[in-house]
């Protein structure tokens, strides 16, 4: 399988934020059950933006890798991943 092509870098960039969505779970709201945390992002529509711009920062660490191994397709599949995640957490935060 070749890793440089940007289908690769786009299924890492949609995986990875759910990730990092479990890691902003496990940091910031410890107490808290996931279905009372699901139903407070859906009303806090501000909440859900900050959570959701965290969980995107996981996506730095494949396009630094793809970066430095000069893997420029994956890296390409990487950002447009993050960009659809980008309009979808502007949605979140004023149109919703």
């Amino acid at each position: 399988m070749r890793k440089n092509v940007p289908i690769v870098g786009f299924i890492i960039g949609l995986v990875l934020p759910i990730v990092g969505f479990a890691i902003v779970y496990f940091m910031w709201f410890k107490g808290r059950e996931l279905s009372s945390l699901l139903n407070m992002l859906s009303h806090d529509h501000k909440t859900a933006s900050k959570v959701l711009t965290l969980s995107l920062l996981i996506n730095l660490v494949p396009f630094l890798y793809f970066n430095t191994k000069r893997l420029d397709f994956a890296m390409r599949g990487v950002v447009i991943a993050t960009m659809l995640y980008a309009v979808l957490d502007v949605l979140i935060m004023f149109v919703w």
